[in-house]
């Protein structure tokens, strides 16, 4: 099974953040411009919250809150769970799929090295079912017989 860290060698360690005076407005912006569904809250290299589309659209829209006016920490999720990079995707996925999150900070040595979404370890899943496919079809065609 493939661990985070392989995960993120493949999609890479950008993470994007705000500070915790950032309103939504200028957290909805950085998701906008860098099209990703969380942004980290940080204070310096101290990971404070996240704060997620989710957020955004059960915290804010439906309160009748306005963005421009709404800091970042009053809405986010503090102290978020995290991962370390050697937890596998099955680990993980188990985890937002238990606790219904989609997005988690990669933590190592208590530094953040990453972030990892549902969708990356949908990839992930789907990528290692692929090539369980092929090997096996491999094998049943005769072809590894020669290997």
């Amino acid at each position: 099974m493939e661990t985070v860290r392989q995960v993120l060698e493949r999609k890479g360690t950008a993470v994007w953040s705000v500070g915790p005076d950032a309103t939504v407005l200028d957290a909805l912006k950085v998701m906008a411009e860098h099209d990703v569904g969380a942004v980290l809250v940080m204070e310096g290299d101290r990971v404070l919250g996240i704060f997620s589309e989710r957020d955004y659209a059960r915290k804010v829209v439906l309160k009748g809150l306005v963005s421009k006016d709404v800091k970042v920490t009053q809405l986010m999720t503090p102290n978020p769970y995290t991962v370390s990079p050697s937890n596998t995707v099955e680990e993980v996925m188990n985890l937002m799929t238990e606790n219904r999150f989609r997005h988690l900070p990669v933590m190592e040595d208590g530094r953040l090295v990453g972030l990892v979404s549902i969708g990356d370890m949908v990839k992930s899943m789907v990528m290692q079912q692929e090539r369980t496919i092929r090997h096996l079809s491999s094998y049943i065609s005769g072809d590894l017989a020669a290997n």
